[in-house]
């Protein structure tokens, strides 16, 4: 099996050559360079080797506290003791104020080496938003010290039996009690509900403060800590839901028994709070896809590149990597890697610039929903390229399709994301700047063609009663477009590349990818 190695070099070129980091205010290149190395040797060394014991070992339950795979704890103590968790908190609150474009590149490296205890560990930079942007003075000073020290990791609590993702359905009550307020109810699928890494956890649960006919009009969100004043919160672990992946992170489901807790902002204004956390997280997913694609990638190369089969023309010796069929998979794995990560690098940059959000609302399901696809089909390509040996879990490949599996299900199932961008996403402006982005990376206007296409694919989706009846074949324009596009200029910028033949040679493949087919159908 193929030990971890970070793709470090390719994510850095990515942002610095592909996205134009340096448009982003106190970027610094050779500082997320330096940062990014130090935390590569750190995943490498401590994350990674700990993967696959933890996926064969899984999380367990013990008197009502659920208990990590072993060396869990010890990683996790090697990572808050460097800073880690604090990577983008405010200096003034004990982390390090960088910006979210290194905390992007530490963050696919991570998932990289150990997926499971990254999705534990990586809702806290969303929560950090959450309380800067929304928390009150006393909640920032009380919580966003200890969630970049580590000693609190937090989670997100939204979903509940029966209601998936259709929000106004939520029955998890919130009743105001003197100061503060109390929680009933039960909610699942919470990754990171209960573990012992950290000392505490800070839940952010989305609850019902008004009536149940308001739907998500009456939906507030609060903080529910594990602890209060000493003594255990009135939270507990029903169960450990057991999965396909991701063994090595503890889903739960949780019951909230007159849980205490504190409204952070406005009352039944919880959906527009909980977005921001909502928002990272998805970013963060795709950036989990990429990072399966390149894993994927990489023990598929290195699997091909040595093992012998066959003969060449010349009668000598052939690899695996020799042959055709094999360069197409590999191939496919690589380009869709690189693209996919520069797909999300350019919607990161936009996010940080601020000029063009609704433009970033548009580009984010698109990210979602091709770079967690991608992820699965590049495992899926390791597989079938390994042959026999992919299929078993020695090699590390299937492991890596059952993590990557839930990318397109978590945070928003793809077909929601298809649905939302046929919908919601055409209203505003953001279809316009997404034209215009397009047209900024294909500056030789190759793709033009394409652009009419999907224009008029557009304006056919607008016009349509129920655009969901359209939503997957949009997206799949969509996402193509966008995908071709930042192949344009990555194309353009070969030469600044390490290996420039290897990325020429994926444009190419790239100019032969099929096109999906223009609406209307």
């Amino acid at each position: 099996m193929a030990a971890f190695s970070s793709p470090s070099a390719d994510i850095l070129w990515s942002l610095t050559h592909v996205a134009n980091a340096a448009r982003v205010e106190h970027f610094d290149a050779e500082m997320t360079g330096e940062i990014l190395e130090h935390f590569a040797s750190f995943a490498q060394g401590v994350l990674a080797p700990i993967d696959e014991q933890g996926d064969a070992q899984g999380c367990r339950m013990e008197a009502g506290r659920v208990l990590m795979p072993d060396g869990y704890k010890a990683a996790f103590d090697q990572l808050i003791e460097g800073g880690w968790q604090g990577l983008t908190a405010p200096d003034n609150f004990g982390g390090m104020d960088m910006n979210h474009l290194t905390q992007a590149a530490v963050s696919e490296v991570f998932s990289g080496a150990n997926h499971a205890l990254q999705m534990i560990c990586n809702l806290v930079p969303g929560a950090i938003s959450t309380l800067l942007k929304f928390g009150t003075e006393a909640q920032q000073t009380q919580w966003i010290p200890q969630l970049a020290s580590g000693d609190v990791l937090s989670t997100m609590c939204l979903t509940e039996s029966g209601a998936g993702s259709d929000l106004s359905k939520l029955r998890t009550k919130a009743r105001k009690h003197g100061d503060h307020w109390r929680i009933e109810g039960e909610k699942i699928f919470i990754s990171g509900g209960d573990q012992n890494l950290s000392n505490g956890i800070l839940h952010l649960v989305l609850a019902r403060s008004g009536d149940v006919a308001d739907g998500v009009k009456g939906l507030s969100l609060f903080l529910a800590p594990s602890d209060v004043n000493g003594s255990p919160n009135a939270i507990t672990v029903t169960r450990i839901e057991e999965k396909l992946g991701l063994h090595a992170s503890p889903t739960c489901q949780m019951s909230f028994d007159g849980a205490q807790a504190e409204l952070i902002g406005a009352e039944v204004e919880g959906l527009k709070a909980m977005f921001t956390m909502m928002n990272h997280a998805r970013l963060d997913v795709s950036l989990q896809g990429i990072a399966h694609a390149a894993r994927a990638h990489d023990i598929a190369k290195t699997y091909a590149n040595d093992r012998k089969q066959g003969r060449k023309a010349d009668g000598s010796d052939a690899v695996l990597s020799d042959h055709a069929d094999v360069q197409r998979m590999l191939e496919t794995q690589d380009s869709l890697a690189l693209g996919a990560r520069a797909m999300a690098h350019i919607a990161i940059v936009e996010m940080e610039l601020g000029m063009r959000p609704e433009l970033v609302e548009f580009l984010t399901p698109i990210c979602k929903v091709f770079c967690t696809e991608s992820g699965i089909t590049a495992a899926d390509l390791g597989i079938q390229v390994l042959g026999g040996y992919g299929y078993l879990t020695e090699y590390r490949v299937s492991q890596t399709w059952r993590d990557a599996r839930i990318t397109s299900i978590y945070e928003g199932a793809n077909g929601i994301h298809a649905a939302s961008l046929a919908g919601r996403g055409l209203c505003g402006r953001g279809a316009d700047d997404f034209a215009q982005l397009i047209i900024e990376l294909d500056q030789e206007g190759a793709l033009a063609p394409h652009l009419k296409d999907w224009q008029n694919a557009r304006d056919h989706v607008v016009g349509l009663d129920d655009p969901s009846s359209v939503a997957h074949e949009f997206m799949q324009l969509s996402s193509d477009l966008f995908f071709r596009a930042v192949w344009c200029k990555i194309a353009r910028v070969a030469s600044t590349h390490d290996d420039p033949t290897r990325i020429l040679t994926l444009a190419e493949r790239i100019k032969k990818r099929p096109v999906p087919v223009a609406l209307p159908l």
